[in-house]
């Protein structure tokens, strides 16, 4: 269960980011994809994450201390945000930096739109993991937004989109902000999860 949860820092640079010495797990989805409400969901916290009506509000790595036993973070959002192409390359190397190079990460949750057909931008971000060995889960957001039935059926094409080039698809995780589902198993996935770390010396 999550007691507390409190905003540590924000970084542009993996290198900037909080000393590794505890577990760590990261979010990250194209904009708009409710990523801080996620977030805001998972810690029982109406503005932990900031909220935006606007794609892209999150531009740095930003880390919170969960129960003061592992890290949440919060990755800047990728796709369809307006910027600029200079500041889009600035995230893509700061987020690459970061999942690379960042060794208390355990897992990263890769959030999609349950409501969208696969997307070739997260395909390809997903195939760039895998080959970097970065491990992922799928997390899809707002199944509030469809019925049970479009839920199982989304589920089950996007399933099938993927075993076309994945040999195993990753774990996935069904979530809704407003309804809470989904929640208990990801805070339950990252308990078990914490018990593999590793302390670096």
């Amino acid at each position: 269960m999550i007691k507390n949860a409190k905003f540590i820092i924000s970084s542009t640079d993996y290198k900037k980011c909080p000393q590794p010495t505890l577990p760590e797990y990261a979010f990250i989805g194209r904009s708009n994809v409710g990523k801080s409400s996620l977030i805001n969901s998972i810690v029982n916290q109406k503005n932990l994450a900031k909220v935006s009506s606007k794609p892209g509000k999150t531009q740095l790595i930003n880390h919170f201390l969960i129960n003061d036993k592992w890290y949440l973070v919060d990755l800047p959002g990728f796709g369809y945000a307006k910027i600029s192409k200079t500041k889009r390359q600035e995230f893509q190397k700061m987020t690459s930096n970061y999942l690379s190079y960042r060794d208390n990460l355990m897992c990263l949750f890769v959030l999609i739109d349950l409501r969208l057909k696969p997307q070739i931008i997260d395909q390809n971000f997903m195939q760039w993991l895998a080959i970097a060995k970065i491990p992922f889960k799928i997390v899809f957001t707002k199944s509030d937004k469809v019925n049970k039935n479009s839920v199982t059926k989304n589920i089950k094409k996007y399933k099938e989109y993927m075993r076309k080039e994945w040999e195993e698809i990753p774990e996935i995780f069904i979530t809704s902000s407003l309804k809470k589902t989904g929640l208990i198993e990801i805070e339950n996935f990252i308990n078990q999860t914490n018990k593999l770390f590793i302390k670096n010396s």
